[in-house]
């Protein structure tokens, strides 16, 4: 029997069956400290035979996307509500009508609050089919929050390495879901090296971002919703905060398959936002040999050293002729207030970057009148309030009665 899907090394093009745990090619596979990892696998399906077969994206859809996931039954996912996040649509910012159609995708409604939740449901739903009860992963905060919280839903255990200097928001909510976590004093890139070397070690399945193939499978999902919720149609232009290059691959990859499938004719712009001082992956997009920077922004979710999708990342940003833009700290933190001011929405620094990402778009007259654009909300402010404290004036208590509030108030 044919395996419904297969891998494809972004490298060197090698395909193997899909019934296979594999993480990288074994033919090209590199994992260089000093450079992104080569041989990352992209998950692919018979789309052909899909199409002939008479597919349409409302039976996709109404089967909660398994004929598009390498899983073979739903009842793998934990019973937590992924994915199927509010689209909001914004008529204008601080009393200010837009001349085109703006969207927020608000994926900080997830379980954990962050759209990584669509990449751990995915791993926690193979890895139970597998019967591999140990899931393992390096990260900043979100991803090892994400998986601690699915994985206690679907009483598996999760073991997560993190930098000692990750938010202390991110590191409660991995201890409360019950994660044996493990501070490291380093870097992100030292948190991921030594997990792949226990993972190795213990057989313990690994859900570090772009090692693990399944976690571009999950973060696609969000495109395969924002076609449903826009009525079927694809917008003009997403933005997307960027930092180690899977949930713009993520991005890209939900659409492919759409086009694949010939549910669609063309992919949006995809934006690839990136902050000022992390953006090693917009860097290197046209140069012949990747050279990184030591990453310094706020924004902790998107600061990476070695975009560990890289490779595949830019090969879609080329293919599909994707934009990119980077952005300040500064801007960053003042497009967190505006959006959490002007629509009720409080962003993260990572997920803010977008929304500034959107707002200097809008600055420069790169949107054009009539157009329909998203930008892709990536995670909840609460997780990281320390990052916005600079913005924030605090005012003093006051006396309690009320001439002191109406003086207060200026009344």
């Amino acid at each position: 029997m044919k395996d419904k899907f297969f891998f494809q090394c972004v490298n060197c093009n090698a395909e193997y069956p899909g019934h296979q745990v594999l993480y990288l090619c074994p033919k090209c596979s590199s994992l260089d400290s000093q450079q992104p990892p080569k041989g990352v696998l992209k998950v692919l399906y018979h789309y052909n035979e899909m199409s002939k077969s008479g597919m349409d994206f409302r039976t996709l859809d109404q089967k909660g996307f398994v004929d598009l996931l390498p899983i073979t039954e739903l009842s793998f996912f934990p019973n937590l509500r992924i994915g199927n996040t509010p689209l909001y649509k914004i008529d204008g910012t601080s009393g200010n009508s837009f001349p085109f159609d703006l969207y927020l995708k608000d994926d900080s409604q997830n379980p954990t609050f962050s759209l990584k939740d669509r990449a751990s449901a995915l791993v926690s739903a193979y890895a139970r089919e597998k019967q591999l009860n140990v899931i393992v992963a390096a990260s900043t905060g979100n991803a090892g929050s994400s998986i601690a919280g699915i994985c206690a839903s679907q009483g598996q255990r999760s073991v997560v390495l993190v930098p000692a200097s990750a938010p202390a928001a991110k590191l409660t909510q991995m201890i409360m879901y019950g994660a044996v976590v493990v501070p490291v004093d380093g870097t992100y890139d030292d948190a991921f090296d030594l997990s792949v070397q226990i993972s190795n070690e213990y057989g313990w399945y690994s859900r570090n971002t772009a090692y693990n193939p399944l976690t571009v499978e999950g973060k696609k999902t969000v495109s395969l919703e924002l076609f449903r919720d826009m009525n079927y149609q694809i917008p003009d232009r997403i933005f997307v905060p960027v930092g180690d290059g899977v949930i713009i691959s993520g991005v890209y990859k939900g659409f492919e398959d759409l086009l694949k499938l010939n549910l669609i004719d063309k992919i949006p712009v995809i934006v690839a936002v990136q902050a000022e001082g992390s953006c090693n992956l917009i860097r290197n997009l046209n140069t012949g040999f990747f050279r990184s920077e030591n990453s310094r922004t706020i924004a902790d979710s998107i600061s990476v050293d070695y975009p560990r999708n890289y490779y595949m990342a830019r090969e879609f940003n080329h293919h599909y002729h994707g934009a990119h833009i980077t952005v300040t700290d500064i801007e960053i933190l003042n497009a967190s207030k505006k959006l959490a001011a002007s629509t009720g929405i409080f962003a993260e620094p990572a997920a803010a970057a977008a929304f500034a990402g959107f707002q200097k778009y809008y600055a420069i007259n790169r949107i054009e009148q009539g157009s329909r654009n998203v930008v892709l909300l990536t995670g909840s402010g609460l997780k990281d309030i320390g990052s916005v404290q600079p913005i924030l004036s605090l005012p003093e208590p006051v006396q309690p009665d009320l001439e002191t509030v109406k003086r207060f108030l200026k009344l």
